[in-house]
């Protein structure tokens, strides 16, 4: 598909997560990290498996710490239907999934929560700015009333909103967040929250307006090359049936294009070619009876 659309992009294959980890007892070996290291642009395939749930090496330490290693920090995560065009941008790098953890010797497990005001105002620079090439509305989501991360979190949205006088800002509970997610969607334009928060919203947005199978997702950084991947698992159950959606792939290919290879009319077509393709060639999980491999042939065609 990329190849149809800019031929002169040079792809590379590198092994990672559960296959990595079967090959080399690495879920990120040290060539794959360099060849991330040294691209434009890092597509990324599911890479769990159930097999590796409760191992002592696990796919997604591997993908912690490539996100770490390229600082992408944004994460985009686009929700829409024919009535909601949301963008969630989610804190990736830092939070309850970066943060100290361990057990204690009487028992006590903990997981800690750490932001620096360097990291929510760099994240709330970015999504201003998405928000000013929208809707120019953005939704703070946190926890103020309890968390003292929040607190901190909304004093510099505020300090950085400050320089957006042409973006309507407002500031909403996580709780009451969800709420209006799954019932009004439509509502909002941008929401800019914390990881973990972050984490279960985007997966509610997606829900709400198809399902995982068709969400894609960017990870960017300030300058290094982004992580561009779909949202939904390796689904081994069904692997080699021929039946997967390839959508949410199809879509993060198209975040590339546009986010990672500066190339946003081919992005735009990717995007419009896999519309169509949802509407003449579902899959099974739309309702539909069409393969992968033909959906992948109804985007073609749209594309040629």
């Amino acid at each position: 598909m990329l190849a149809a659309l800019a031929p002169d992009v040079a792809l590379e294959e590198r092994p990672f997560g559960a296959q990595a980890i079967r090959d080399t007892g690495d879920s990120l070996p040290p060539e794959t990290l360099a060849a991330c290291l040294a691209s434009e642009a890092v597509l990324k395939a599911p890479i769990g498996d159930p097999e590796f749930d409760a191992a002592e090496v696990r796919p997604e330490q591997g993908m912690l710490r490539l996100r770490a290693a390229l600082d992408v920090y944004a994460n985009l995560r686009p929700a829409r239907s024919e009535t909601v065009d949301v963008l969630i941008v989610r804190e990736l790098v830092g939070g309850l999934y970066f943060g100290q953890s361990g057990v204690r010797e009487d028992g006590t497990v903990f997981d800690t929560m750490e932001y620096h005001p360097r990291q929510v105002e760099r994240i709330a620079r970015r999504a201003f700015e998405l928000a000013r090439g929208r809707g120019r509305r953005l939704t703070s989501v946190d926890k103020a009333n309890v968390l003292e991360t929040s607190r901190m979190w909304r004093r510099v949205v505020d300090e950085v909103g400050a320089g957006y006088g042409d973006v309507g800002v407002e500031h909403m509970l996580v709780d009451n967040a969800a709420m209006q997610l799954a019932n009004a969607p439509e509502r909002f334009d941008v929401l800019v929250t914390e990881n973990m928060f972050g984490d279960i919203l985007s997966d509610l947005a997606a829900a709400v307006t198809g399902g995982l199978g068709l969400a894609p997702s960017a990870s960017l950084s300030d300058g290094g090359p982004g992580i561009f991947e779909p949202v939904h698992g390796s689904a081994p159950d069904i692997a080699g049936r021929g039946v997967a959606n390839p959508a949410a792939m199809l879509r993060s290919t198209a975040l590339m294009l546009e986010h990672g290879l500066a190339r946003p009319d081919e992005a735009r077509s990717l995007e419009a070619a896999v519309e169509a393709a949802l509407v003449a060639a579902p899959t099974q999980d739309l309702g539909g009876s069409a393969s992968t491999s033909a959906f992948g042939d109804a985007v073609l065609r749209e594309l040629s």
